[in-house]
């Protein structure tokens, strides 16, 4: 049986202002918002997911401490 690849998440990453709804117009919702680029934040990034960031890009560097995270799929 063939694998199906999962589904693509969107993860938005350090949004504290308007920008947030800016992102959401063009992206539409994420389904995880890290309020930080954080050990946690790349360990929950899988393959072929979109990550927005609200300044910068992946090359940043993570900060040392994990942020707490929302996750927007509900349960």
């Amino acid at each position: 049986m063939p694998e199906h690849p999962a589904p693509r998440c969107v993860h938005y990453v350090g949004f504290r202002d308007d920008r947030y709804w800016n992102a959401y117009r063009i992206f539409g919702g994420p389904r995880f918002i890290h309020r930080r680029w954080d050990r946690r934040a790349r360990r929950d990034i899988g393959p072929g997911d979109v990550v927005i960031f609200a300044t910068g890009d992946e090359h940043q560097p993570i900060v040392e401490y994990n942020g707490n995270d929302v996750d927007e799929g509900g349960a």
